[in-house]
């Protein structure tokens, strides 16, 4: 399970995000109507920048990876002004 900290003036959140999730929200990020609005819309605003194609089998091994690997911090950030960020697997 993937778990986000945030610190923000001295309250504090904490947002359990279970594999479930990340692999439905891996599918939404991968169809072909996804990229298609998404690509519409950067051609509505002008712009020439086209968003890529991602395939699932490249993020399988990603997940799948998170997965295995327990306890790993991919984030942990301070700033100035007191907000923290953590994001722990």
């Amino acid at each position: 399970m993937l778990k986000v900290k945030v610190k923000i003036e001295g309250k504090r959140f904490s947002i359990p995000v279970p594999y479930a999730v990340l692999n439905l929200a891996s599918l939404i990020i991968t169809s072909n109507l996804l990229n298609r609005l998404i690509n519409k819309a950067i051609k509505k605003n002008g712009s020439k920048f086209n968003f890529p194609e991602i395939d699932r089998k490249d993020l399988k091994p990603l997940l799948e990876g998170l997965s295995k690997n327990n306890g790993l911090i991919l984030v942990d950030t301070k700033l100035k002004d007191g907000t923290e960020v953590v994001v722990r697997l």
